[in-house]
């Protein structure tokens, strides 16, 4: 069984900044990718950011330049540095994470959301 852990979530005005942190934990062999994704209300979630396990990162073009993924891999955690932040950057912020379980078993998994609000 694998969690992951969502912190740093909050409110913050505009042009603020936030940290988000997540934490892998139970059966981990290896961590594949990790990354954020966010949902709006009445909207569909959508990729923030994603690093893999070698560095190699990818970001949703309306965050470049703002936000930074960054991750340790022997601590099995991801963060996401972000900055100027704007009120449509509001969303609830989830944690992805594919994980081999076993050498053969990979699974997706997903923590619980943390809130993140952006006041104009």
């Amino acid at each position: 069984q694998v969690q992951l852990v969502e912190s740093g979530g909050g409110l913050v005005q505009r042009g603020g900044s936030l940290r988000l942190s997540c934490a892998a934990s139970g059966s981990i062999f290896r961590i594949v990718v990790m990354g954020w994704y966010r949902q709006a209300p009445g909207k569909q979630r959508e990729l923030v950011a994603t690093i893999t396990s070698g560095g190699t990162t990818n970001y949703a073009d309306s965050v470049k330049g703002r936000f930074a993924i960054s991750r340790d891999n022997d601590k099995n955690t991801v963060n996401l540095q972000m900055i100027s932040l704007k009120p449509e950057d509001t969303a609830v912020y989830y944690c992805n994470a594919a994980i081999l379980t076993t050498m053969v078993s990979m699974g997706d998994y997903w923590g619980q959301g943390t809130q993140v609000t952006v006041s104009s």
